[in-house]
């Protein structure tokens, strides 16, 4: 019976240690699948240590206008019928949606649960479009000297590496040729790997430092966080400031943000952010941040972010990055790509900031439009509701230049 009783003790012990690894490795694929993943998106500082980035003493107004936009009688057209913006929400399961015109917000809402004005949402890979921003905010100041400086200058740690002979504009083009296409439904892929790193302890160098290069930097695009992660790396030695530290007093604090920012961090020490995925901010500074890129890279009179910086971000110029020939490197037929950013090409050549499970940060420069739309996919990538998003927001564009 004591016997008996002991190992059956034993076995639930060890039954529930076991469940607390599973529990401990898989926390990401739990916390970030429905429904649990409304509440991390914007609880993202409950979860993991953070870093705030700080706002000025006094904002700059983000003005509501006189004349707001009628979502409500916007229509898309997807899959062969018009849809409304009210159908995009449910089909897409958006959290929060802003539209702001020339600086002034002409409609916001928050269908997500959590959601709301004050309320900080992860995103993810919209986070490289920031850090983009970041970078080109550096060059001008001449604290990185030229893109084409060798990633090792600036992180010796990775000399003898994949990313060893990889400039910097390697990687603001995704193009460092280092490791295989981001695939988050495969277990063991270096993203998960990292990943997991990230989030439980261990040292994301190694991870890094273990990929291989498959291709001759610059000759090919492959999406690739890792990348990202590495430029965040960079401009944190060369400004000597953490990334939350240079945010807040390169972007942040001259944009006049309302409300504190902040990155969460690796759980390893030293603590880092992630360059490619980190940073959560309310919906109405983000849509400050896309003001910026709508103006020119102006905030009032002042040039924020460089003039040409904000150009090379609307497309690039080679063949391998335009709009249909990413596919082979973990993209769509819908975009291109340059300088952190997706694009869409066409006349207007608007662009968008994305990250997993539908984030988007979308500017029309020729109208100055921006629209912030976060959401809650089940999935990481979703090219089915990608396309539907780019639609619908497209069809918003439209709506906006039609009431000007």
């Amino acid at each position: 019976m004591r016997i008996g009783r002991a190992l059956g003790i034993t076995a639930a012990v060890g039954a529930a240690a076991a469940g607390a690894a599973w529990l401990w490795r898989h926390q990401g694929d739990i916390a970030f699948s429905r429904p649990v993943n409304e509440w991390t998106f914007t609880h993202m500082d409950r979860v993991m240590p953070t870093e705030t980035v700080h706002r000025p003493l006094a904002a700059r107004a983000l003005p509501t206008s006189s004349t707001p936009l009628g979502v409500s009688g916007v229509r898309y057209e997807f899959e062969g019928r018009l849809r409304s913006i009210a159908e995009l929400h449910d089909r897409t399961h958006t959290t929060a949606f802003l539209v702001a015109h020339r600086g002034e917000v002409v409609h916001e809402s928050y269908p997500g649960r959590f959601a709301g004005p004050t309320a900080k949402f992860q995103l993810f890979s919209l986070t490289k479009s920031v850090t983009s921003m970041l970078v080109g905010i550096a060059l001008e100041r001449g604290e990185i000297r030229a893109v084409t400086n060798p990633v090792v200058d600036y992180v010796p740690s990775l000399k003898g590496s994949g990313y060893d002979g990889v400039t910097l504009e390697h990687l603001l083009n995704m193009s460092s040729g280092v490791g295989g296409v981001e695939d988050w439904t495969v277990p063991d892929a270096p993203i998960k790997q990292f990943e997991e790193a990230v989030t439980t302890g261990g040292s994301v160098l190694d991870v890094i430092r273990a990929l291989p290069r498959l291709r001759e930097p610059g000759t090919a695009f492959n999406y690739s966080t890792v990348d990202t992660h590495v430029i965040g790396w960079l401009l944190e030695a060369a400004t000597g400031k953490t990334l939350a530290q240079y945010a807040t007093e390169h972007l942040w604090e001259p944009m006049g943000a309302e409300s504190d920012a902040f990155y969460f961090l690796t759980r390893g020490k030293p603590r880092t952010a992630l360059g490619g995925g980190s940073l959560n901010a309310t919906v109405r500074d983000l849509a400050r941040v896309g003001s910026i890129m709508a103006a020119g890279g102006r905030v009032g009179e002042t040039q924020l972010v460089p003039e040409a910086w904000v150009a090379r971000s609307r497309g690039s110029d080679l063949p391998q990055f335009q709009v249909g020939a990413l596919m082979d490197g973990g993209g769509t037929a819908h975009y291109g790509y340059s300088n952190q950013w997706w694009t869409l090409g066409g006349e207007r050549r608007a662009y968008t900031g994305l990250g997993v499970h539908g984030q988007f940060l979308w500017i029309d420069p020729d109208s100055e439009t921006v629209i912030v739309k976060t959401s809650a996919w089940n999935d990481p990538d979703d090219d089915a509701r990608d396309a539907e998003t780019c639609a619908a927001l497209a069809a918003v564009v439209r709506a906006v230049v039609a009431s000007e």
